[in-house]
C-alpha cells in the first residue's frame, strides 16, 4: 500500500508543478523516478518515451503508466496514471470556471507568455539530455538526421517517423553502424 501511495503522490507532484507535458517533465522524472525512487533506469525511461510516442495518449501519462505497471502491476499503472492526470483535471476544472474573467487581464497574458518561455527552456534541457543518451555514434546521428529532415519537410505522422527510426536502428545494428550498450546482439 505504501508503494501505491508513493506512486500516486510522486506522479501527482510532477503533474502539478510541470507545465508543457512529457518532454518538460523529463528533468523531474529523472530526479524523482530514476535518482530518488530508483523505479527505472535512464535507458528504461528513454524506452518508455519512445514507446509513448507510438502509443495513443500523452507521453507523461504513458510513462507514468509504464513505471507504475512495472512497480506494482495493473493497479500500479492505474494509480500512477491517476497521480499524473489528477492535477491537470483539477486545475482545468478551476480555470474553466474562471477563465473568461481573467483572459483579458494583461498580467495573465504576460504570465502565460512567461510560462511558455519556461516550458521551452525545460524542453531544451530534456532534448539535451536525450541527445547525449541517444545520439552517440555515426549510425545514431544518421537516424537523427533522417528523422529531423522527415519531420521538417514531410507530413509523416509521428508514429510513422518513429517506426522508420526503429527500422533504421535495426538495419544499422545489423550493419554494425549502431551499437547499443547492453544489447545481447553486441
Amino acid at each position: 500500500m505504501r508503494l501505491l501511495w508513493e506512486l500516486y503522490s510522486t506522479w501527482f507532484k510532477m503533474g502539478i508543478v510541470t507545465f508543457g507535458g512529457g518532454y518538460a517533465m523529463l528533468p523531474m522524472i529523472q530526479r524523482e523516478v530514476i535518482e530518488k525512487h530508483h523505479w527505472a533506469t535512464e535507458e528504461e525511461i528513454l524506452d518508455y518515451y519512445a514507446i509513448g510516442q507510438c502509443t495513443p495518449g500523452i507521453i507523461a501519462v504513458n510513462t507514468a503508466t509504464f513505471v507504475g505497471y512495472y512497480q506494482k502491476g495493473v493497479i500500479g499503472g492505474i494509480v500512477a496514471t491517476l497521480g499524473v492526470v489528477s492535477p491537470s483535471f483539477l486545475i482545468i476544472l478551476l480555470i474553466a470556471s474562471f477563465v473568461s474573467n481573467f483572459l483579458d487581464y494583461p498580467i495573465v497574458v504576460h504570465a502565460l507568455a512567461g510560462i511558455n518561455i519556461g516550458v521551452c527552456v525545460l524542453m531544451v534541457k530534456a532534448i539535451s539530455s536525450l541527445w547525449s543518451k541517444s545520439v552517440y555514434n555515426i549510425g545514431s546521428f544518421v537516424i537523427f538526421f533522417a528523422a529531423l529532415v522527415l519531420s521538417l519537410f514531410s507530413s509523416l505522422s509521428t508514429v510513422l517517423l518513429v517506426l522508420i527510426a526503429a527500422i533504421l536502428g535495426i538495419i544499422f545494428s545489423k550493419l554494425k553502424l549502431v551499437k547499443v550498450e547492453g544489447s545481447k546482439d553486441a
